[in-house]
Protein backbone atom coordinates (compact mmCIF):
# COMPACT_ATOMS: atom_id res chain seq x y z
CA UNK A 1 0.00 0.00 0.00
CA UNK A 2 1.17 3.24 -0.39
CA UNK A 3 -0.63 6.62 0.18
CA UNK A 4 -1.06 9.99 0.42
CA UNK A 5 -1.18 12.54 3.31
CA UNK A 6 -4.67 13.22 4.08
CA UNK A 7 -6.04 16.84 5.27
CA UNK A 8 -9.12 15.49 6.31
CA UNK A 9 -11.35 18.57 4.91
CA UNK A 10 -12.70 16.41 2.71
CA UNK A 11 -16.32 15.37 2.92
CA UNK A 12 -16.14 12.21 1.05
CA UNK A 13 -13.83 11.09 4.07
CA UNK A 14 -16.73 9.84 6.37
CA UNK A 15 -15.89 12.19 8.71
CA UNK A 16 -18.73 13.58 10.26
CA UNK A 17 -19.30 16.49 12.43
CA UNK A 18 -21.34 14.63 14.94
CA UNK A 19 -18.72 12.88 16.21
CA UNK A 20 -16.25 15.92 16.80
CA UNK A 21 -17.55 16.31 20.21
CA UNK A 22 -20.45 14.97 22.41
CA UNK A 23 -23.74 16.22 21.58
CA UNK A 24 -25.12 19.39 22.77
CA UNK A 25 -28.18 18.86 24.91
CA UNK A 26 -31.99 20.05 23.27
CA UNK A 27 -32.75 23.55 23.96
CA UNK A 28 -35.92 23.26 25.18
CA UNK A 29 -34.09 20.76 27.94
CA UNK A 30 -34.08 22.58 31.19
CA UNK A 31 -30.86 23.29 32.33
CA UNK A 32 -28.99 21.63 35.00
CA UNK A 33 -25.59 22.86 36.85
CA UNK A 34 -23.41 19.43 35.63
CA UNK A 35 -24.19 18.57 32.45
CA UNK A 36 -23.93 15.16 31.55
CA UNK A 37 -20.63 13.30 31.77
CA UNK A 38 -19.78 12.05 28.13
CA UNK A 39 -17.88 9.08 27.44
CA UNK A 40 -15.02 10.26 25.44
CA UNK A 41 -14.33 6.73 23.85
CA UNK A 42 -16.75 7.67 22.07
CA UNK A 43 -15.34 10.50 21.10
CA UNK A 44 -13.79 9.56 17.19
CA UNK A 45 -10.98 12.37 17.64
CA UNK A 46 -10.14 10.49 20.70
CA UNK A 47 -10.52 7.27 18.92
CA UNK A 48 -8.20 8.46 16.16
CA UNK A 49 -5.69 9.65 18.32
CA UNK A 50 -5.27 6.87 20.29
CA UNK A 51 -4.71 4.88 16.68
CA UNK A 52 -2.28 7.21 16.60
CA UNK A 53 -0.62 7.11 19.50
CA UNK A 54 -0.37 2.94 19.61
CA UNK A 55 1.08 3.41 15.53
CA UNK A 56 3.55 5.66 16.84
CA UNK A 57 4.65 3.49 19.70
CA UNK A 58 5.44 0.77 17.41
CA UNK A 59 7.12 2.97 14.49
CA UNK A 60 9.04 4.54 16.81
CA UNK A 61 10.87 1.07 18.38
CA UNK A 62 10.58 -0.42 15.08
CA UNK A 63 12.11 2.21 12.94
CA UNK A 64 14.12 4.44 14.91
CA UNK A 65 17.94 4.15 16.32
CA UNK A 66 18.01 2.83 19.63
CA UNK A 67 18.96 6.13 22.03
CA UNK A 68 17.39 8.42 19.72
CA UNK A 69 15.70 10.81 21.53
CA UNK A 70 13.20 11.25 18.82
CA UNK A 71 12.00 8.33 20.46
CA UNK A 72 10.54 9.31 23.07
CA UNK A 73 9.60 12.90 21.84
CA UNK A 74 7.71 11.35 19.05
CA UNK A 75 5.63 8.52 21.92
CA UNK A 76 5.44 11.60 24.55
CA UNK A 77 3.67 13.93 21.69
CA UNK A 78 1.24 10.86 20.72
CA UNK A 79 0.10 10.00 24.14
CA UNK A 80 0.01 14.23 25.41
CA UNK A 81 -2.73 14.45 21.97
CA UNK A 82 -4.69 11.33 23.18
CA UNK A 83 -4.67 12.22 27.08
CA UNK A 84 -5.30 15.47 26.74
CA UNK A 85 -8.89 14.83 24.72
CA UNK A 86 -9.37 12.48 27.14
CA UNK A 87 -8.88 14.78 30.17
CA UNK A 88 -10.55 17.62 28.42
CA UNK A 89 -13.17 15.56 28.24
CA UNK A 90 -13.96 14.77 32.13
CA UNK A 91 -12.76 18.62 32.77
CA UNK A 92 -15.62 19.66 30.29
CA UNK A 93 -18.52 18.90 33.14
CA UNK A 94 -17.15 21.64 35.68
CA UNK A 95 -15.21 23.27 33.10
CA UNK A 96 -15.49 24.40 29.62
CA UNK A 97 -12.41 26.56 29.65
CA UNK A 98 -10.31 24.10 30.98
CA UNK A 99 -12.00 21.88 28.10
CA UNK A 100 -10.78 24.29 25.20
CA UNK A 101 -7.55 24.28 27.05
CA UNK A 102 -6.72 20.72 27.38
CA UNK A 103 -8.23 19.62 23.62
CA UNK A 104 -6.13 22.83 22.37
CA UNK A 105 -3.12 21.20 23.75
CA UNK A 106 -3.91 17.52 22.29
CA UNK A 107 -3.97 19.66 19.07
CA UNK A 108 -0.60 21.26 19.55
CA UNK A 109 1.25 17.95 20.26
CA UNK A 110 -0.37 16.02 17.47
CA UNK A 111 0.94 19.12 14.98
CA UNK A 112 4.20 18.40 16.56
CA UNK A 113 4.31 14.68 16.18
CA UNK A 114 3.22 15.55 12.38
CA UNK A 115 6.20 17.30 12.30
CA UNK A 116 8.51 14.76 13.61
CA UNK A 117 6.90 12.05 11.01
CA UNK A 118 7.18 14.98 7.72
CA UNK A 119 11.33 15.64 9.29
CA UNK A 120 11.39 11.46 8.80
CA UNK A 121 10.64 11.13 5.30
CA UNK A 122 12.63 14.32 4.38
CA UNK A 123 15.98 13.84 6.28
CA UNK A 124 16.23 10.59 4.16
CA UNK A 125 14.84 11.24 1.23
CA UNK A 126 11.80 9.51 1.48
CA UNK A 127 8.42 10.22 -0.73
CA UNK A 128 5.29 12.12 1.22
CA UNK A 129 2.29 10.67 -0.63
CA UNK A 130 0.51 13.02 -2.35
CA UNK A 131 -3.52 13.89 -1.21
CA UNK A 132 -4.63 12.26 -4.39
CA UNK A 133 -3.13 9.28 -4.40
CA UNK A 134 -4.07 6.14 -4.59
CA UNK A 135 -2.47 5.31 -1.45
CA UNK A 136 -4.16 8.21 0.50
CA UNK A 137 -7.57 7.54 -0.79
CA UNK A 138 -7.43 4.00 0.62
CA UNK A 139 -6.13 5.01 3.82
CA UNK A 140 -8.95 8.16 3.89
CA UNK A 141 -11.59 5.09 3.01
CA UNK A 142 -9.75 2.88 6.01
CA UNK A 143 -10.69 5.95 8.37
CA UNK A 144 -14.60 5.77 8.11
CA UNK A 145 -14.98 2.77 9.68
CA UNK A 146 -16.26 3.33 13.42
CA UNK A 147 -15.26 1.86 16.03
CA UNK A 148 -11.37 2.73 15.11
CA UNK A 149 -8.90 0.81 16.09
CA UNK A 150 -5.14 -0.12 15.75
CA UNK A 151 -6.40 -3.62 14.27
CA UNK A 152 -7.44 -1.96 11.28
CA UNK A 153 -3.30 -0.47 10.98
CA UNK A 154 -1.67 -3.57 12.25
CA UNK A 155 -1.00 -5.43 9.18
CA UNK A 156 0.77 -2.66 7.57
CA UNK A 157 2.28 -1.59 10.36
CA UNK A 158 3.75 -5.13 10.64
CA UNK A 159 4.45 -5.97 7.50
CA UNK A 160 5.36 -2.29 5.39
CA UNK A 161 8.72 -0.46 5.22
CA UNK A 162 9.10 2.85 7.66
CA UNK A 163 8.29 5.10 4.56
CA UNK A 164 4.53 3.48 4.56
CA UNK A 165 4.18 3.26 8.09
CA UNK A 166 5.39 7.14 8.46
CA UNK A 167 3.52 7.88 5.10
CA UNK A 168 0.04 6.63 7.11
CA UNK A 169 0.74 7.82 10.41
CA UNK A 170 0.76 11.15 8.44
CA UNK A 171 -2.97 10.84 7.16
CA UNK A 172 -3.65 9.98 10.57
CA UNK A 173 -2.88 12.73 12.13
CA UNK A 174 -4.38 15.00 9.64
CA UNK A 175 -7.94 12.68 10.12
CA UNK A 176 -7.45 13.36 13.88
CA UNK A 177 -6.02 17.28 13.65
CA UNK A 178 -9.36 17.72 11.50
CA UNK A 179 -11.73 16.67 13.96
CA UNK A 180 -10.16 17.84 17.09
CA UNK A 181 -10.24 21.67 14.87
CA UNK A 182 -14.15 21.21 14.64
CA UNK A 183 -14.37 19.88 18.14
CA UNK A 184 -12.55 23.11 19.12
CA UNK A 185 -15.44 25.49 17.04
CA UNK A 186 -18.38 23.29 18.90
CA UNK A 187 -16.43 23.99 22.33
CA UNK A 188 -16.39 27.33 20.95
CA UNK A 189 -19.28 28.23 20.26
CA UNK A 190 -21.02 26.41 23.07
CA UNK A 191 -19.20 28.27 26.04
CA UNK A 192 -19.78 31.70 24.08
CA UNK A 193 -24.06 30.30 24.24
CA UNK A 194 -24.36 28.95 27.30
CA UNK A 195 -20.74 30.23 29.32
CA UNK A 196 -19.01 28.34 32.20
CA UNK A 197 -20.02 26.64 35.42
CA UNK A 198 -20.10 30.59 37.10
CA UNK A 199 -23.00 31.90 34.68
CA UNK A 200 -24.82 28.55 34.98
CA UNK A 201 -24.60 28.97 38.71
CA UNK A 202 -26.31 32.28 38.66
CA UNK A 203 -28.62 31.68 36.11
CA UNK A 204 -30.07 28.75 38.04
CA UNK A 205 -29.99 30.51 41.26
CA UNK A 206 -32.02 33.42 39.57
CA UNK A 207 -34.49 31.00 38.14
CA UNK A 208 -35.45 29.68 41.45
CA UNK A 209 -35.21 33.08 43.03
CA UNK A 210 -37.98 34.16 40.54
CA UNK A 211 -39.94 30.71 40.47
CA UNK A 212 -43.21 31.39 41.61
CA UNK A 213 -44.02 29.95 45.27
CA UNK A 214 -46.36 26.65 45.10
CA UNK A 215 -50.15 27.58 46.43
Amino acid sequence: MNQNENDGKNENDGINASHASHASHPSHAPERLLPPRGNYKTLLSFQKAEVVYDLTFRFAHKFLLRGDRTIDQMIQSARSGKKNILEGSKAGRTSKETELKLTNVARASLEELLDDYEDFLRARDLPKWDKESTQARYVRRLGRTTPHTFELYREFVETRPPEVVANIAICLIHQTNFLIDQQLRRLEKDFIEQGGLRERMTRLRLAHRNKPPRE
